[in-house]
């Protein structure tokens, strides 16, 4: 995409470990790399289509010098999320902060810390077979769109599916969600088992009954293979209960690893039945 680079913006704050930082204060410098698409702006010369570097180098400005840090690693933090907040057409950025008069008493042009964040397009499965199926479906999507980190892009129909794995239940609701989030893959699985955890989800019996599953099925176009997760999500592919619903939603999403789209990875299902 586009850029919008802002390089060195000095601001006198009171950030650090030591007391002294604290209370005298120093000068750090503050750089932004805003991704944008600029085509509508620069055709149209209308700032409706932009984004106000000015008000970005005030909001960094307050964000320096309204708060205490310890850690510049954690003002970097705070300015990315709140640019990529309050500013919509940002869709990531870099943030690099310098710390030019680092107390480390030893000769250097700066210290800096420097991080990319950004929006991420993520697939969410929903199911649920106990109690009130669709409230607790709901519920969740209530619970992740009351995130201000993440905003509810789509939502599928919900299909009544016969349960998968061989354990005796009662069948589902299932249903996806697209959404775009800032969270880092295994922030939102953290996430979303809490709210699993908030519908009463019991884990005890594999392929069992459940109030709640909330799977990540795809994270933009990320390959992954952790204790915790693995995306792709591994049973994707083969569920039909996946395919149907996120094809409603996404049926060009293309499968990183097998080179197909979710309509092609159903279809390949249904020829096999």
């Amino acid at each position: 995409m586009d850029q919008i680079i802002i390089k060195d913006l000095e601001v006198y704050a009171n950030h650090g470990l030591y007391k002294e930082e604290k209370v005298l204060g120093q000068k750090f410098l503050v750089s932004a790399v805003l991704y944008v698409d600029t085509k509508l702006a620069g055709v149209s010369d209308q700032m409706e289509f932009s984004v106000d570097y000015g008000k970005v180098c005030y909001v960094i400005k307050d964000i320096l010098t309204e708060n205490d840090f310890n850690l510049i690693e954690c003002v970097a933090e705070t300015v990315a999320k709140k640019l990529l907040l309050k500013f919509p057409l940002v869709r990531k950025l870099e943030i690099e902060v310098k710390k030019p008069w680092a107390p480390i008493g030893l000769p250097l042009d700066y210290v800096s810390v420097k991080i990319k964040r950004g929006w991420h397009r993520a697939y969410i499965g929903v199911g649920s077979n106990m109690g009130d199926r669709m409230e607790y479906i709901n519920q969740a999507i209530d619970a992740i769109e009351a995130q201000d980190d993440t905003k509810v892009v789509h939502v599928s129909s919900l299909i009544e599916t016969k349960p998968y794995g061989g354990v005796k239940q009662e069948d589902f609701l299932n249903g996806c969600i697209a959404i775009d989030t800032l969270k880092e893959p295994e922030e939102l699985l953290d996430f979303l088992m809490d709210v699993e955890a908030q519908a009463g989800r019991v884990r005890t019996i594999h392929w069992g009954p459940r109030t709640l599953d909330l799977d990540i099925l795809m994270y933009d176009d990320l390959v992954m293979n952790e204790r915790k997760l693995t995306i792709p999500h591994k049973e994707m592919h083969k569920r039909l209960f996946v395919l149907e619903p996120l094809e409603e939603i996404a049926p060009y999403l293309m499968h990183p690893l097998l080179g197909k789209t979710v309509t092609q990875l159903k279809e390949m299902i249904k020829e096999e039945q």
